[in-house]
């Protein structure tokens, strides 16, 4: 078994129980719709999570080659992982009776920070082994960094629609990602 291989039992079950918590959570959401209301706000957080998660690891596996084994390896992997997790059962309230709009007031913040954290690790990550010289085409400033303030300015934005248009710009940079080359 290669280093990548082993580091991914425990890194892919961890990001697979996150988009599994999110995902659960949309089904409860989605059973209870004929006795509450599930808002736009929680619906795009959830878009957002699962769209980080999902590429976080298709970044694992494109920065393969570098993963190893080792316990600072496996232990920052298991920490950005579990952020994940976390932050993907704060998006769906636990109940099916519960608000899910002030469900969404009382938890976006914590799972924004929780998607800061992780992008910021990855970027580090990825950065300290490809190098900083191509980060700073349009490209990188548009996708890359706007992520961070951005996702800022939803952490400490008071008016719900300055936050969902963070929320919306963020989920619209990953297929423009894709088409952007």
């Amino acid at each position: 078994m290669q280093e990548f291989d082993y580091a991914l039992t425990l890194f892919g079950l961890l990001l697979g129980l996150a988009l599994t918590e999110a995902l659960s959570g949309l089904a409860r959401a989605l059973k209870s719709r004929r006795h509450v209301r599930i808002g736009w706000s929680t619906a795009l957080l959830g878009i957002l999570v699962a769209c980080d998660v999902v590429t976080f690891w298709v970044f694992g596996w494109q920065m393969r080659a570098h993963v190893t084994a080792s316990w600072p390896m496996m232990f920052a992997g298991f920490l950005v992982t579990g952020i994940y997790y976390v932050a993907a059962s704060l998006i769906f309230p636990g109940t099916p009776d519960e608000d899910h709009e002030a469900h969404f007031a009382a938890n976006y913040r914590l799972v924004l920070v929780g998607v800061l954290v992780c992008n910021l690790a990855l970027f580090g990550w990825v950065a300290s082994i490809v190098g900083t010289e191509n980060l700073f085409s349009a490209r990188q400033i548009v996708i890359s960094w706007s992520l961070f303030p951005v996702t800022l300015v939803a952490i400490f934005a008071r008016e719900r629609a300055l936050v969902l248009g963070c929320i919306g710009w963020l989920i619209v940079l990953y297929p423009l990602s894709l088409v952007w080359p």
